[in-house]
């Protein structure tokens, strides 16, 4: 078998349809587009779910909800997951290593599904009231990362904020201009 014996099956390529070739072409006169109409004018393309005039489907569907811009979607992992997990300290660096979580979003959350058989310590951003329970019942830590609200910076923490470098000072010389004295206008005779 060469790469030159390779052949397309009959009748998958086509010749392409050359309209307003005349009309001994076959397809003469109109083109094959009918005579007159919207649709037969150069150009002409039509809107997509189009119902010929009549209120398309997507505009006679009633429109519920809306979208939540503050949504905060977290990175979710359930007890029994950790507890078959090797090792005794998890936070989402190590389980993105591991393979567990792909996406962190807001970052990671601890849900309660499940049951935990040894001691862990866990470093999240949130975690359900259930799997703190278990965890601690189990002799277990667990670290709460705290991450800022989005908005402006508070008081307190633009005071902890390092300072910011003095400008240089300018080296320029203020130039001072001068006033120049006022001269009488001459009157002109006519």
């Amino acid at each position: 078998m060469n790469l030159s014996d390779l052949k397309k099956p009959e009748g998958q390529v086509k010749k392409q349809r050359r309209v307003g070739q005349g009309m001994g072409s076959g397809r003469g006169k109109f083109s094959g587009r009918g005579a007159k109409g919207q649709k037969s004018i150069s150009g002409y393309s039509r809107m997509r779910g189009f119902e010929g005039g009549q209120m398309p489907l997507h505009r006679r569907m009633p429109k519920r909800g809306f979208t939540n811009p503050f949504r905060e979607e977290y990175s979710i992992i359930n007890l029994a997951e950790l507890n078959e997990l090797e090792g005794d300290s998890f936070d989402s660096a190590i389980l993105k290593k591991m393979g567990v979580v792909k996406k962190l979003g807001k970052g990671l959350k601890v849900l309660g599904t499940g049951d935990i058989t040894r001691k862990i310590s866990v470093t999240v951003v949130a975690i359900s009231k259930t799997a703190e329970e278990k965890i601690k019942a189990q002799g277990g830590t667990v670290t709460l990362i705290e991450v800022r609200p989005a908005g402006p910076a508070t008081a307190a923490e633009i005071a902890a904020r390092p300072p910011k470098t003095a400008k240089k000072a300018d080296n320029r010389q203020a130039v001072v201009k001068a006033v120049k004295p006022v001269k009488a206008k001459k009157k002109v005779k006519k």
